[in-house]
């Protein structure tokens, strides 16, 4: 059985011109072209794009989905080890979601709060796994290090400093901005200059494939429910999130 690339791009939510793009860059080629120049994709290649896909939500630029694609064993092994880690980050979701409506109870009836309660899932080690698939150890030991080398009022800075830059980005959503505008673009350079500060990403390192790691996140803030919620404007739903990847993505074109 085979789909057309029309049908792939409405299956997969993604469009004609980026699964053409994958192939160009031979991530993803047609398992055949028909007589009248269309693309048809069979079972192994919708595998292969499903694999794609779920390294684009985790940030990974197309170079480094390349790389990792081609030192993996099979595709079995593969989507049971994302799926691992999946249904951890679901777990640790849970976790959290519990903590906060334990906090919220408290507050609202009355008690004392517990700390362990209070942070049960906020311990940004357990991202470890995941940003070693990413982006592999020694950017996540340099990252670490980085982190709890700052003293408390220099982590404290660098949140506030973090929550602005969203706030920025959700006011200019809301406002109905051109992502391509001047005052999209300087957000969008701000934000590029606020991720080169943490060592290890791609980001940061002089040879590091910088558009494709922005270009990465910027999908992933659309696809991955947790980004979408920060970036959330009044109205909800993705809207806030899909403005910041369509001004990262003109950033990246013209100025990385």
């Amino acid at each position: 059985m085979e789909w057309s690339i029309q049908q792939i791009a409405q299956l997969t939510g993604t469009t004609s011109r980026t699964l053409r793009h994958y192939g160009a860059v031979g991530l993803l080629h047609p398992s055949r072209v028909g007589h009248n120049g269309y693309r048809y994709y069979d079972e192994g290649a919708l595998l292969r794009l499903q694999r794609i896909l779920l390294l684009r939500e985790l940030g990974l630029g197309l170079a480094q989905i390349a790389e990792v694609l081609a030192r993996e064993g099979s595709e079995e092994s593969a989507l049971a080890t994302h799926l691992a880690w999946l249904r951890r980050e679901q777990e640790r979701l849970s976790r959290q979601i519990a903590a906060v409506e334990k906090t919220l109870k408290k507050r609202r009836e009355g008690g004392p709060l517990m700390a362990q309660e209070m942070f049960d899932g906020f311990d940004h080690t357990e991202h470890r796994e995941e940003v070693v698939q990413r982006w592999g150890t020694d950017a996540y030991e340099r990252s670490d290090a980085w982190w709890r080398a700052r003293s408390a009022e220099e982590k404290s800075e660098w949140s506030q400093r973090t929550a602005a830059l969203v706030r920025a980005w959700i006011d200019a959503a809301e406002r109905g901005d051109d992502p391509a505008g001047e005052a999209a673009q300087d957000l969008a350079a701000r934000h590029v200059a606020w991720l080169t500060e943490v060592p290890g990403t791609p980001a940061a390192e002089p040879a590091g494939d910088v558009a494709g790691y922005v270009l990465g996140l910027a999908d992933m803030y659309v696809g991955d429910p947790r980004f979408a919620r920060t970036y959330a404007t009044s109205a909800g739903g993705t809207a806030g999130a899909e403005f910041v990847r369509a001004a990262l993505r003109v950033y990246a074109d013209t100025s990385l």
